[in-house]
């Protein structure tokens, strides 16, 4: 992507958007284990039970198994 364009790279740019504000946002973290471990429970979520209208209100990994088993 080129550099300085979000629109790039839009979809990575709205997930970093979504873990600043659901998981940094106020937080103060006492070690780097701590924030790695929230960070992969926040993908977890993120990727496997937060539905998305956008997806037929389904999961990101629900809505790639749908679109496999289609095919």
């Amino acid at each position: 992507s080129r550099k300085g364009n979000c629109l790039d790279n839009s979809p990575m740019e709205n997930f970093f958007s979504l873990l600043k504000q659901e998981v940094y946002h106020g937080q103060v973290f006492h070690s780097y284990e701590e924030l790695e471990r929230t960070i992969v429970t926040f993908i977890d979520y993120y990727n496997h039970r937060r539905i998305k209208r956008k997806l037929d209100w389904m999961s990101p990994i629900d809505y790639r198994k749908e679109i496999q088993n289609a095919a």
